[in-house]
């Protein structure tokens, strides 16, 4: 287990996308973060608010809520505006990105850009 991450940090992870959620959930649990997961904006709002993780990893294509409007839900509440949101999806645009971010996103990856042990380098540094 890497010393820098501490077990209390908890992720959030909303991904539709059953072999990346346990791909993911796999490589950020056995490097000590405590793991909720929700396979809907709807869900992963409601489990935001309970939770108050300490970051959500969040995929834009999702049903019931998209990630978009999950991240405007989100950023609207005082009790969840301040967690960060770091957006990992298949939309690459520039658009996209830049509607992400202005709705608050603190980064956005492209998931065929980005390796699992890059992404875990980012929310260990995001979370130190």
């Amino acid at each position: 287990m890497d010393a820098k991450v501490k077990i209390d940090k908890t992720l959030l992870i909303v991904e539709d996308d059953e072999l990346l959620l346990r791909a993911l959930y796999i490589n950020f649990h056995s490097s000590g973060y405590v793991i909720a997961t929700a396979e809907d904006g709807d869900t992963a709002f409601k489990m935001a608010l309970r939770l108050k993780p300490d970051a959500i990893l969040l995929d834009l294509l999702l049903p019931k809520v998209n990630g978009f409007d999950f991240l405007k839900n989100i950023k609207a509440d005082p009790a969840t505006k301040s967690i960060p949101v770091i957006v990992l999806s298949n939309l690459g645009d520039q658009e996209n990105i830049d509607k992400a971010k202005a709705l608050g996103a603190t980064d956005y990856f492209v998931k065929s850009n980005t390796s699992l042990d890059g992404l875990k380098k980012i929310i260990d540094k995001l979370l130190k």
